[in-house]
């Protein structure tokens, strides 16, 4: 434990180039390693969240790319001095996406900064990239997104607390400073939690155990390679080699990570050997998928068409009937057919995650929605 902190505001001015999309804003990684670049953004972020974020709780983590650990640094620092009373952050400072998603709703908490430029390369001469989720876990709406672009415009300090040195991101548990706190969590606990209420692990584990079934999963060294070793090997009793690349690294090995046939081409020549009956890739922050087959693959049209029609042998959708189906513009109409046929609703929405965010929230109470788009992601809300 240590002592009150002591707080300090810091001159800033604007600088350009902060408009936030909706999958955050992603910059160069030099752009992000500016003076003030990342903490003008985080100040225009708790200035446009204004009182609400008085003494409450962030999640914080990122998918582990080059200058993960010192973003979140800065981050800390900036939380304390807006009046955030406690930060829950994952050891070494990785959590996938979904992970954070799964952690601010688990815990109740208001929201959670996702250090991440998902599938685009990493590394000093490459990408970085930040986005905020909002208390349902779902990505912030543009009514946020727009709000921070107009501080970013008009920023002249920056509030920040002084800590008595650099925040241990590999130990587990809690530290208090005075009456702010940090909680430094397993990456992975959480989520795998969620995933045993979601799926019938006793009946993935006598599959992925068996002789004749071989499977084989691509971390593309995101942030999922912590995740898939103790789902996949611990959980679930597949052999180590059934996972590859699977160790998050600063510039994700030199590779693009983005699963698809050009830069998963490792995985798929494996599938494509006829070795192999299942295969599966992740992005870097552990959002998207590319599903294979012993020598083809299924387009992500296709995957989220797929996996509505089969949601009824899923647990998670035995407690609650499913209500609707919900497909991105670009994604074909495969789902639409699959809406059809089982008597239930469905969307076309833009692509962005967070236009998904009304319909989770509309049919919560009353059943579940899958919602997917053509670029191999796809969910369902949670809790």
């Amino acid at each position: 434990a240590f002592k009150m902190l002591q707080f300090e505001v810091v001159p800033t001015q604007p600088i350009g180039g902060q408009k936030t999309g909706t999958s955050g804003l992603r910059k160069q990684t030099s752009v992000f390693r500016q003076p003030h670049y990342l903490d003008n953004w985080i100040q225009s972020l708790f200035n446009c969240l204004g009182a609400d974020l008085q003494g409450s709780t962030l999640v914080l983590g990122g998918d582990g790319r080059f200058w993960n650990q010192e973003a979140i640094q800065i981050i800390v620092k900036l939380s304390f001095g807006n009046g955030v009373k406690k930060l829950i952050i994952g050891q070494d400072g990785i959590l996938s996406t979904p992970a954070v998603s799964a952690l601010i709703r688990s815990r109740k908490v208001f929201g959670g900064i996702i250090l991440t430029a998902s599938h685009n390369p990493g590394g000093p001469d490459n990408d970085f990239g930040i986005k905020y989720n909002v208390s349902n876990g779902g990505p912030a709406p543009e009514s946020i997104t727009n709000e921070i672009y107009k501080y970013t415009q008009t920023i002249s300090e920056l509030k920040q607390a002084i800590l008595p040195a650099p925040v241990d991101l590999n130990k587990l548990g809690t530290t208090t400073y005075g009456d702010r706190e940090i909680e430094i969590v397993d990456s992975v606990d959480n989520y795998l939690a969620l995933m045993k209420e979601i799926f019938d692990f006793d009946l993935l584990k006598k599959i992925l155990t068996r002789s004749d079934f071989k499977f084989v999963y691509d971390g593309m060294n995101g942030v999922t390679g912590p995740y898939l070793r103790r789902i996949f090997v611990q959980e679930l009793g597949a052999p180590e080699s059934s996972v590859m690349n699977a160790t998050p690294l600063p510039d994700f090995g030199g590779h693009h990570p983005d699963p698809n046939l050009t830069y998963a081409a490792e995985l798929v020549n494996k599938l494509q050997s006829g070795e192999y009956d299942f295969g599966a890739a992740s992005d870097g922050d552990g959002d998207r998928n590319m599903i294979l087959g012993k020598r083809f693959f299924v387009n992500p049209s296709d995957s989220l068409a797929v996996v509505a029609a089969q949601a009824h042998l899923i647990p998670f959708f035995q407690q609650l009937p499913l209500k609707a189906i919900a497909r991105s513009m670009p994604t074909s109409q495969a789902a639409d057919r699959v809406a059809q046929k089982l008597g239930v609703a469905n969307y076309e929405v833009p692509t962005g995650w967070k236009f998904f965010g009304n319909l989770m929230e509309k049919y919560q109470s009353e059943g579940r929605v899958i919602c997917g788009e053509e670029l191999w992601s796809w969910f369902q809300p949670h809790s």
